[in-house]
Parts: C-alpha cells; sequence; structure tokens
C-alpha cells in the first residue's frame, strides 16, 4: 500500500467534495483532509494519474504535494520561520 500527498487548492467547503470524489476512486483506502494546509494524503492502491484526474473532473485543481508546498502555506499561515526550518531541514 502507497500513500499519495496531492496539494490541491480548496476551502473547508470542498472537504466533503475531496472525500466524496476520491473514494469513489478504485483503489483507495483512505482520504486524510488538512484544509488548513489544502493537502490530501490517499492511501491505497490507486494510481496518482487517476486520482489527480478525479479531483480534476470535478472542478478542483491538484498537483503532487513538495516540501515548498508546507513553506508556503506556512507562510500565508504566518509562521514562517517555523516552517522555513523544518524546510531546511530536509536538505
Amino acid at each position: 500500500m502507497e500513500s499519495t500527498e496531492l496539494k490541491v487548492e480548496m476551502v473547508a467547503l470542498h472537504e466533503k467534495r475531496v472525500r466524496k470524489c476520491l473514494s469513489k476512486v478504485k483503489g483507495v483506502e483512505r482520504v486524510e483532509v488538512e484544509a488548513s494546509l489544502q493537502k490530501v494524503v490517499v492511501t491505497g492502491y490507486a494510481n496518482r494519474s487517476k486520482i489527480l484526474k478525479a479531483l480534476r473532473r470535478v472542478g478542483l485543481r491538484a498537483e503532487p504535494w513538495s516540501p515548498r508546498n508546507e513553506l508556503l502555506s506556512a507562510y500565508a499561515a504566518g509562521s514562517y520561520l517555523m516552517a522555513a526550518n523544518n524546510y531546511y531541514s530536509f536538505f
């Protein structure tokens, strides 16, 4: 079983739509949504391209998650220094 992390442009109202959409994709076993970070973690045997296609079909923009996304989300939330320390610890 593998986990796929995605950045999905959404607001809290879209959380239910994301869960419903991804639960219908064959091979998805669990969906975790962190609306404040715009992060979605999908666990299962589903192909990443099928997951992205399902999200785009319901009108949501999605892309693979990267540590840079976490830095940008924290900067927008005002906790830039803490996020910057975590970001540079990856290198």
